[in-house]
């Protein structure tokens, strides 16, 4: 049975249900504080990451609704969660903002650091709990976050943030079962053959004076790995962040990776990097190699493993693995 398949069973859902009814407290270490509270029954999940994480574990019943801006909503139609997006109501198609989760009245939000929790915009751990309201925060994010100066491997971010889930909606053994479907997948992929010589890869996300791009602390940058290749970006101390074109153009390229979603055709990028971007000339655009990848694979989540299989596959039929 493939992953995505046996992630949506019949009937798993009422079970999940029936055990996050318990409430009983839990401690959870996160990002460097802890906290105790019950079982969230009111939950909100901020953007495709944390959203599908939910989802995966089956928890849409759990959920008060979702914040899903507007700029990457067109992840639903490919989503193997497209289901759970329709039965789960969008409180917000913007940024994650306090008043919105609190008309809600939501008891628990999760979200990343400066990936929807921000100081800027007023809504923060801290700023939840004055008001009542429980939170949780994806691992990847951590660092930086008062002080933290933890630095996990993104893929396995993942993986802790499903561990978490399961012991704070009570269904261990749902989390144990898709962490261990994830990680057979993950060998899989590093115990394939590769070549000696690693093809270099390039992320674009978007940008035309300097593009956007992924850095190590991203999931994207491990599935690159994973699929046999190496990022040009891979030394990029960041998650996702602006580069001079000069670095891309000098590294020469010999795929892209588009990653896709609604803020901008892709079309378009597909247009601009081809006909007027610095790497036109480009080893990956010479021989066209340019591979879009949708959002929801490429942001830390449960079809991280799937994507990386994708990429692979693809740099394979173009003999670059």
């Amino acid at each position: 049975m493939g992953l995505v398949a046996s992630l949506l069973l019949t009937g798993c859902g009422a079970q999940v249900q029936k055990d996050a009814a318990s409430g009983a407290e839990k401690t959870i270490e996160n990002c460097g504080r802890s906290s105790t509270y019950p079982t969230p029954q009111k939950a909100v999940a901020y953007d495709v990451s944390a959203i599908e994480k939910m989802f995966s574990l089956g928890l849409a019943e759990q959920m008060r609704g979702i914040v899903l801006p507007q700029t990457v909503s067109s992840v639903v139609e490919k989503s193997p969660y497209k289901e759970d997006y329709g039965r789960t109501e969008t409180i917000s198609d913007s940024v994650l903002g306090q008043e919105a989760v609190v008309s809600a009245q939501a008891d628990w939000v999760f979200a990343g650091w400066q990936a929807g929790f921000s100081e800027a915009r007023g809504v923060t751990p801290d700023s939840l709990q004055g008001v009542g309201i429980n939170s949780y925060m994806q691992h990847e994010t951590c660092k930086g976050y008062q002080g933290d100066t933890s630095d996990p491997d993104p893929l396995d971010a993942t993986v802790e943030d499903l561990k978490d889930l399961g012991t704070i909606f009570g269904v261990e053994d749902r989390a144990q079962e898709l962490v261990g479907q994830l990680q057979e997948k993950r060998r899989a992929l590093q115990e394939a053959p590769r070549p000696e010589n690693l093809a270099r890869v390039f992320v674009y996300d978007s940008g035309t004076s300097e593009p956007y791009t992924a850095g190590r602390r991203t999931a994207l940058n491990g599935m690159v790995e994973l699929a046999g290749a190496t990022s040009v970006t891979r030394d990029l101390d960041a998650r996702w962040d602006t580069v001079g074109w000069e670095s891309v153009v000098t590294s020469e390229p010999q795929a892209i990776v588009v990653v896709d979603y609604n803020k901008q055709p892709v079309q378009e990028k597909l247009d601009y990097l081809r006909n007027e971007s610095p790497v036109k000339d480009s080893p990956a655009v010479k021989n066209g190699n340019i591979y879009v990848m949708d959002y929801g694979e490429a942001v830390s989540s449960p079809r991280n493993m799937d994507g990386a299989q994708k990429l692979a596959d693809y740099l394979r039929s173009k003999g670059l693995r």
